[in-house]
């Protein structure tokens, strides 16, 4: 990648993986729906290869773009300044945070297919939607490390699917393609994709206090593409939407 990536929506996994970035050697622009002036912290700790901007500017600055904000919020990603770019959309349904969308919770349509149709001139690919921030963060590897993970992908675009399996190289992570973003549904919340494969088991009898310290510093295991392919090939459609922690954001 020559160009820096761009960034809209900073909160937990914005965040993870603007420093997964940064330390891969990317630059980022980063946004918010506060204001640039409100990221002077993040891009304090990221250094030189790090500005703020905004949602607009930071779709302008590069051809791959993250979109990482609520789902309730996918109207405001900026689609004429992301006309012709690769959009990498990490969105989830959230019903009690997103309010309940009529073509989500009849199946419809995917989420990413609503993004899609919102941006209509810019290619939506799925990604980073189905591992926590936490792990994220934690279990990027370098090529060819026996203990990679992988991560799913899923677009319209076979050229977009093909630049977001390289910028998952690229931060540490293999990419698996699970399909079209009508098949996206495969690592949504709820299925046997989200989450949990990326998780360690939780020890039993835990203060509130004593799971968070041990979710924020406990390491997860690997997940190999083999592994993805087979819980994304036995995932069975339900209802849509699932419930977020309290501590984790999109």
């Amino acid at each position: 990648m020559t160009k820096p990536l761009g960034l809209i929506g900073t909160g937990m996994i914005g965040s993870a993986l603007a420093r997964l970035a940064v330390a891969a050697g990317l630059d980022v622009v980063l946004s918010n729906s506060r204001g640039p002036e409100t990221l002077t912290g993040l891009v304090t700790e990221l250094g030189r290869r790090a500005r703020a901007t905004t949602a607009a500017e930071a779709a302008q600055a590069g051809d791959l773009v993250v979109a990482t904000i609520p789902l309730s919020a996918y109207t405001q990603l900026p689609a004429t300044a992301l006309a012709g770019k690769t959009v990498i959309d990490t969105l989830n349904y959230y019903p009690e945070r997103d309010g309940h969308i009529a073509e989500l919770d009849t199946n419809e349509l995917t989420s990413s297919e609503l993004v899609q149709r919102h941006l209509a001139d810019s290619h939506v690919v799925k990604a980073f939607n189905n591992i926590d921030f936490g792990r994220l963060a934690t279990s990027a590897r370098p090529a060819g490390a026996p203990d990679r993970s992988a991560l799913p992908i899923a677009g319209d675009d076979d050229s977009a699917k093909r630049q977001v399996a390289q910028l998952l190289d690229i931060l540490g992570y293999d990419a698996v393609d699970i399909g079209c973003l009508a098949d996206s549904w495969r690592s949504a919340p709820n299925t046997p994709l989200y989450g949990k494969p990326y998780t360690p088991a939780q020890p039993e009898e835990m203060s509130l206090e004593e799971a968070m310290r041990w979710y924020f510093e406990t390491p997860g295991p690997s997940v190999p593409a083999d592994r993805v392919k087979e819980l994304a090939a036995t995932a069975v459609r339900g209802p849509a939407g699932g419930i977020l922690p309290s501590f984790v954001q999109d």
